[in-house]
């Protein structure tokens, strides 16, 4: 007998035990044991689309996760219910998690979601100028939330201060806001799609568009807690990446992600979900999505005013990039948008049945939806729709000498207005010096700033 056979023997069967290994870990995640997580979000708004998109299309159960998602209206108590262990992982608005994690908890930012502000400031119908706000309330949902910063934000660029001008109310979610603007207990309130539609279709005047500033803010992240990341990378990881994927559902999917949107957001409201689909996920929602560090810095700032942490804090502490890094090196979102490109002209919807809801779960089914293509003069009609509108003031100049007076309206940039003045974007500089005691910073224009223009030379 060859005294090498048994050898050779071994030898096969280590190599064969090796190959067993490799193959299980990296075989489908659907093929092991489901486990079970709880996942919190904090608002019924088009910024957490893409978790309910996630979790209804499969993609978590794809990744070996049986995810529970949970409501809990607060930014505040959602980071708590993190610290306490009670979840996972969370959709959150920055503030929440970057307050956390100053008051001593681990918890991290390990996604930015979306990484801008949405809001857009609705008032009273008598409100029709910024100096009307003194002396008046204003709504956001709770104090430290991203409703609270924006809405401080605004005043004080407008110039007036919000500690001392304008009172300021905790009144929950966003429609308990529009509702409080309907009754007149408030003057003023920032809303994001879908409320922002309703209210607009109600008459209320929009008096700033904070998403036409296009400012860096860590307005919506996935937030869990590093004690997790370092007990557990792979279920992070594999969260992340049935979230990614969920991203790309949404942005190449429209008809059914439209469906899942009308039954989370309780409406069959055609536009509402329309405009929520493209402001929100076309428009806003990252293919990587990486937390922005200047938008966290721009929190911390903001929160160092009262804050003593926050004054030295570094965007760095509050974020973990490896994961999303990490997928993006090795290929996989690349893969995923290579496989179906996101549609740059999807075909409008219409609803051919009312959403009807289901006795045993009582959200909103889904409305029917058919697919229906239009023409490109009908599109450009639909698209024009979609751009903010702001009060008639928004557009008068007034003639000073020889330089003139211009107030802000939607969508407006330094460069834009010297375009429209000068006939070249180039001249913005002109503008910013001559403007340099109410414009700190030349991103920071508002609807219904009054500028000075100079007159050309």
């Amino acid at each position: 007998m060859n005294s090498d056979a048994p050898k050779r023997f071994l030898s096969r069967v280590a190599l064969a035990a090796f190959a067993i290994v490799v193959m299980s870990h990296y075989s489908s995640a659907a093929e092991r044991p489901l486990q079970k997580i709880n996942v919190a979000y904090s608002s019924i708004s088009g910024n957490v689309s893409p978790l309910w998109v996630t979790q209804d299309k499969g993609f978590f159960r794809k990744y070996g996760l049986d995810v529970q998602a949970i409501l809990i209206e607060s930014g505040t108590t959602t980071a708590q219910a993190l610290v306490a262990g009670d979840i996972s992982f969370a959709s959150v608005a920055g503030p929440a998690a970057i307050q956390s994690n100053l008051r001593g908890s681990d918890i991290v930012i390990v996604a930015g979601v979306i990484n801008t502000l949405t809001f857009q400031l609705y008032t009273d119908k008598g409100i029709l100028r910024p100096d009307q706000f003194k002396g008046k309330s204003l709504g956001v949902t709770r104090f430290g939330s991203a409703t609270d910063f924006a809405i401080r934000y605004a005043i004080e660029k407008y110039g007036l201060d919000s500690s001392k001008d304008v009172s300021i109310l905790q009144l929950g979610n966003q429609p308990a806001q529009l509702a409080a603007l309907e009754a007149g207990r408030v003057q003023g309130v920032m809303l994001s799609a879908p409320t922002s539609l309703r209210a607009k279709k109600l008459g209320f005047p929009m008096l700033a568009d904070l998403q036409m500033l296009g400012l860096e803010y860590q307005h919506t992240s996935i937030a869990t807690s590093r004690a997790l990341i370092k007990s557990k990378p792979e279920l992070v990881k594999d969260f992340m990446r049935a979230y990614i994927e969920g991203i790309h559902y949404a942005k190449t999917h429209r008809k059914e992600t439209l469906e899942i949107l009308a039954r989370y957001l309780r409406t069959d409201d055609m536009e509402v979900l329309e405009d929520t689909y493209e402001s929100i996920i076309m428009t806003l929602l990252p293919e990587k999505p990486y937390p922005t560090l200047k938008g966290i810095q721009i929190i911390l700032r903001e929160l160092g005013q009262k804050d003593t942490a926050a004054r030295s804090a570094r965007p760095e502490q509050f974020v973990d990039l490896s994961i999303v890094k990490e997928l993006e090196s090795s290929g996989f979102i690349e893969k995923l948008y290579k496989s179906a490109a996101v549609a740059k002209a999807a075909p409008r919807t219409e609803p051919i049945a009312s959403a009807k809801t289901n006795k045993e779960n009582p959200t909103v089914q889904p409305a029917e939806v058919k697919t229906k293509p239009i023409g490109s003069e009908e599109r450009t009609k639909q698209v024009a729709k979609q751009i903010p509108v702001t009060v008639e003031r928004a557009t008068t100049t007034v003639q000073k000498g020889n330089s003139q007076t211009y107030v802000v309206k939607a969508g407006d940039t330094l460069s834009k207005i010297a375009e429209q003045f000068y006939g070249t974007h180039g001249k913005w500089e002109k503008i910013y010096e001559m403007n340099r005691e109410s414009l700190k910073n030349p991103n920071y224009i508002y609807v219904g700033m009054k500028l000075i223009i100079p007159a050309d030379s």
